[in-house]
């Protein structure tokens, strides 16, 4: 009985082919882990924390952001295209994040702004010359 659940288990995971294999995630390990330690430090943690609870806190967070695109994508699928208000739809009623990501959303436009206008000014004094 117990091999029968598992070929169920693996049978359902290929199926849903949007979800990542468990080789896929294990391969990803370890791609947050230096912005985790600064982070984790940032918020009162040892400057070198224990790799276990560094692995730990990106095993929760690549699991929040999995949930998260796949709710947003349910969401989108009606429209056919995944846009940022989805994310924001999706945490409407967290307000400390919505604030966070409207604030961050609003400094990435004045960013690109910013970098448009350093180009211009570039490609003025370029043609000046």
């Amino acid at each position: 009985m117990h091999s029968s659940s598992a070929g169920a288990s693996t049978k359902q995971r290929a199926v849903g082919s949007s979800q990542p294999s468990d080789a896929s995630l294990k391969r990803k390990r370890g791609f947050f882990q230096k912005d985790l330690q600064h982070m984790m430090y940032g918020f009162g943690d040892d400057p070198n924390p224990l790799p276990e609870t560094v692995a730990l806190l990106e095993d929760i967070a690549v699991e929040y952001i999995t949930d998260m695109v796949h709710k947003a994508q349910e969401t989108a699928s009606k429209r056919g295209k995944l846009l940022t208000e989805d994310f924001l739809f999706l945490i409407r009623k967290d307000m400390p994040k919505l604030n966070r990501c409207t604030e961050l959303l609003s400094m990435n436009e004045e960013l690109k702004q910013a970098r448009k206008a350093f180009e211009v000014d570039e490609d003025k004094l370029a043609s000046t010359e």
